[in-house]
């Protein structure tokens, strides 16, 4: 393929002539080809050659229907070939980044229409692959011996036969199985338990095999923000391991909907911590020909670690809408933890005598080191003033203690805004009431560029906006015979959003015993891979939606989504995540949960209308509405011509 889709000049900046190209791009050759070319795009084109040419960071704010991922594709696509290395493009999950690369996907398009090769790869995280080693293990299980004994069977036959590879060929992909629920995949899906360093099987397995391939992109790699984040905190400590990065060097990243860019970087930037993994890597120990003081101190941190952790069960408390537990607190708490400490420095110090008698295998004394640092430095959080995040998580048999340091801002800030690159963030949702004060903030940044464009759709046409009275307080049972009525009405063609997977089964549930049910097929997050059920809702055109997470990228023209219900206004729940965002504002609610609430809010209403042809109803429940300055807080995000209507 050319190295450029234009004429180089390289007496001349490339950043203008690129400019010029893709000015060309949008005024000639994509109307040649049936595009509708925007205002909206041509604008956000000229600002983002400022961000590219001066190697900055940008707020890309451009409402629904700009067309925006075709003006950040075509700069970072020019600009990683000048660059001689590939641009990141960084989404929200991982149903993202396969609508982005989808045979009708934009990608495509502009390969297509503008005659050139794109290189685009997924690099998807770790969890999205299946562990052959957790599929031995489940075989044998009665209930599903025989569902998980076919996907076996399935394997390429280079994964368990001496067969010799003649190419990339990838496999075990959690889209591969979109019949699985959730439950299922976690029984065979790859976990951060996984010891990958000391497998036999690594360099025949699906992850390692996508990684080299990915690697190797010229164009674009396309990744979800939580892998792109946890490239950057394990970038250091990969290389100290003699590993390479998760992903290579690159020219420019751009954030797809960048206002969740805080969360994802919090959950990278986590430890956790598990009794029978820290036994697990611990106990090799005992299997070399090492001396007794070290085995005793061993024996005493492995009994140690099991008592702390069936205190922590004893401590922690589940937290209504959220996955996690809250872990309450004791002097009694922090003093086992202090013990654990002790004890691990204690096995430190005994293997700083061990290396020099070289009677443990050199590989393993450094995966064992390489753990017991780990849980130091986490376990060592709470002897600092500014406490970490803690909460507890169940991890099939067994819990885990997670462990968040609060500095996220300062890591963002050196390891990814202190870089001399171009960074785009894009979204239609990134300022509050005009600003991007708030993002800057709680992404640690000085200083950026920012613009702002609306969508082009007549919204005041298009959209009708639904709430119940100002004072009427709806139950759960009034809210399932509501949204019965509504998608009679629609025909189905609903999405329904919900704040929580809680509140998604409290629904499934009550639906299920409803009279009109049999009418109408529901599709259920969790059921099924999830751009699986997506394709699925969007064919049959009479489906209705109920998901957790698609409140931002579901992009679905057409009738098929014709309704969005709004089961709940989507506050921050009240995990220990955001109780620590909350302690740390002095306004909790203005400052933490009102932002929260009023991106996420907008981000789902804007699955409704995505083009000049749609039109539809969005239903918004919450209690909450029913306090005046909430409600008028919503009204001032609604699309300008667009009014509340009473239910």
């Amino acid at each position: 393929m050319n190295k450029y889709p234009f004429e180089f000049d390289p007496k001349q900046s490339f950043v203008r002539q690129a400019s010029d190209w893709i000015a060309d791009v949008f005024y000639e050759k994509l109307p040649e080809a049936g595009f509708e070319i925007r205002d909206e795009q041509i604008y956000m084109a000229f600002q983002l050659e400022r961000a590219f040419a001066e190697k900055q960071t940008i707020f890309a704010e451009a409402g629904v229907g700009t067309g925006k991922t075709l003006v950040y594709l075509l700069y970072a696509i020019s600009y990683a070939r000048y660059m001689r290395k590939p641009a990141i493009i960084a989404c929200a999950d991982e149903s993202l980044i396969e609508q982005l690369v989808k045979p009708e996907g934009d990608i495509a398009k502009l390969a297509r229409h503008l005659d050139f090769v794109i290189d685009a790869r997924l690099g998807k995280s770790a969890d999205q692959y299946l562990c052959l080693n957790k599929l031995d293990d489940v075989r044998d299980e009665l209930d599903d011996g025989e569902l998980f004994d076919g996907i076996y069977r399935d394997l390429p036959g280079f994964v368990n036969k001496p067969d010799s590879m003649q190419g990339f060929y990838p496999y075990g992909n959690r889209k591969d199985y979109p019949s699985l629920n959730d439950e299922l995949w976690n029984r065979l899906g790859w976990d951060v338990f996984q010891d990958c360093l000391v497998c036999d099987r690594r360099h025949r397995c699906g992850q390692t095999l996508s990684r080299d391939h990915y690697r190797k992109a010229a164009d674009v790699i396309i990744c979800s923000h939580d892998f792109y984040m946890e490239h950057i905190w394990t970038n250091e400590a990969r290389k100290r391991e003699g590993q390479l990065p998760l992903l290579p060097e690159h020219s420019s990243v751009v954030f797809d909907e960048g206002h969740l860019l805080e969360t994802a970087a919090q959950q990278a930037l986590t430890y956790k911590l598990n009794h029978p993994v820290f036994e697990g890597i611990i106990t090799r120990l005992l299997q070399e020909e090492i001396r007794e003081s070290l085995a005793v101190a061993v024996e005493d941190a492995i009994t140690q670690s099991e008592f702390l952790f069936r205190l922590i069960d004893r401590k922690s408390v589940k937290v209504p809408g959220s996955t996690r537990k809250e872990l309450v607190w004791s002097d009694e708490l922090l003093h086992e933890i202090n013990r654990l400490q002790d004890m691990l420095s204690v096995i430190e110090e005994e293997l700083v005598f061990e290396s020099g008698l070289y009677t443990i295998d050199a590989y393993q004394l450094k995966i064992v080191e390489e753990h017991l640092e780990m849980i130091q430095f986490a376990l060592s959080l709470y002897k600092r003033e500014d406490k970490p995040i803690t909460w507890v998580s169940q991890d099939k048999d067994s819990l885990s203690l997670v462990i968040m340091p609060k500095w996220v801002k300062e890591i963002l800030k050196e390891q990814v805004f202190s870089r001399k690159m171009p960074i785009v963030f894009s979204s239609a949702t990134l300022s509050v009431n005009g600003s991007f004060i708030y993002m800057m903030d709680i992404l640690g940044m000085d200083n950026a560029l920012s613009f702002s464009v609306p969508s082009p759709y007549e919204y005041a046409e298009q959209m009708r906006v639904m709430a119940p009275l100002m004072g009427k307080s709806m139950g759960i049972d009034e809210k399932v015979e509501e949204t019965f009525r509504r998608l009679k009405q629609a025909g189905g063609r609903t999405l329904i959003l919900f704040p929580s997977m809680e509140q998604l089964e409290l629904f499934k549930s009550k639906s299920e015993h409803h009279d009109e049910s049999a009418a109408y097929r529901f599709l259920y997050e969790g059921t099924a891979e999830i751009s699986y059920i997506i394709e699925q809702f969007q064919t049959d055109e009479a489906s209705i939606l109920c998901a957790v997470t698609l409140w931002e990228g579901l992009d679905i023209p057409g009738p098929s989504l014709s309704q969005v219900i709004v089961w709940e206004l989507p506050f921050p729940p009240n995990d220990p995540l955001f109780a620590a965002r909350r302690k740390d504002a002095g306004s909790p609610f203005e400052q933490v949960d009102m932002p929260y609430m009023l991106l996420r809010l907008r981000q789902g209403m804007g699955r409704l209308i995505r083009s000049r042809g749609d039109s539809g109803t969005i239903v918004i429940f919450g209690e909450k509405l029913n306090d005046a300055a909430v409600r008028e807080q919503v009204m001032q995000i609604i699309p300008q011509g667009v009014t509340i209507e009473s239910l």
